[in-house]
């Protein structure tokens, strides 16, 4: 099995045992706040994808949300979030995925995502992105002003000073969405359905996987530095542009 087909086939397995585990019941826990939820779905989905990769793959390395960790021993590295938007997946809103990332020798070679609402399994591989086997055309290159903008706010991020430099994006942006699932978001700006994703301090797992998608769909994806945080944009080259202008100054 490919890398491409190993992706699709982790993150389909993933996302069907975390919706059975949902149909059925699942504990759920508190992490750092009331809206970073864990699941016992995402720790069993997160251990289905540690174990395939440990048959399939057991020379590379693991990175997972929920704690899987192995040291490469070829230059590989898988990361792991085996659902992204639990707060969403908790409350049956459709908003969440399972997400997984390959990176050979630092370089970002395969990422891939599974969306049960939509029915759609997104892989990034090649330099190329699909969504249920088709490949995507590439997205249009819009500016900013007539751009929808996904991003991330939750109670925290209000107090600080972040959400002050963000509103110098969203307030250029045509409209602004938030669905609570980064990688969501990002196959929507993959997709062309949103212009600009931008999100401060992002761990791997949330990053990697959607990065990809919208790479190989012909968009920008960059990180910059400005204001005491890490920045995280992707989406048209020409509003990926502007926005990172207008953090820069903000």
């Amino acid at each position: 099995m490919d890398d491409h087909a190993l992706a699709a086939a982790l993150v389909t397995d993933a996302a069907r045992l975390a919706a059975e585990m949902r149909r059925d019941g699942t504990d759920t826990e508190r992490k750092t706040s009331a809206a970073d939820l864990v699941t016992a779905a995402d720790r069993a989905a997160e251990e289905l994808v540690r174990r395939a990769l440990l048959e399939h793959r057991p020379d590379d390395g693991v990175l997972g949300e929920e704690g899987a960790h192995a040291e490469s021993a070829d230059g590989r590295r898988w990361t792991i979030d085996p659902i992204d938007g639990t707060f969403n997946y908790v409350a049956g809103l459709p908003a969440w995925c399972s997400a997984v990332s390959l990176e050979v020798d630092g370089e970002l070679r395969v990422g891939a995502v599974r969306r049960l609402l939509p029915d759609e399994t997104w892989v990034a591989s090649d330099g190329r992105t699909t969504c249920n086997g088709v490949p995507v055309e590439d997205m249009p290159d819009i500016p900013l002003g007539t751009s929808s903008v996904a991003t991330f706010l939750n109670a925290s991020h209000l107090h600080t000073a972040a959400v002050e430099t963000v509103l110098s994006v969203l307030g250029a942006a045509a409209t602004v969405r938030i669905s609570g699932s980064g990688s969501c978001d990002l196959a929507d700006v993959a997709a062309g359905r949103i212009g600009l994703w931008v999100q401060t301090d992002c761990a791997d797992w949330d990053w990697l996987p959607g990065r990809a998608l919208v790479e190989g769909a012909g968009g920008s994806a960059t990180v910059v530095t400005a204001h005491g945080h890490d920045w995280y944009l992707a989406g048209a080259p020409t509003a990926v542009r502007e926005a990172v202008a207008l953090l820069v100054a903000g």
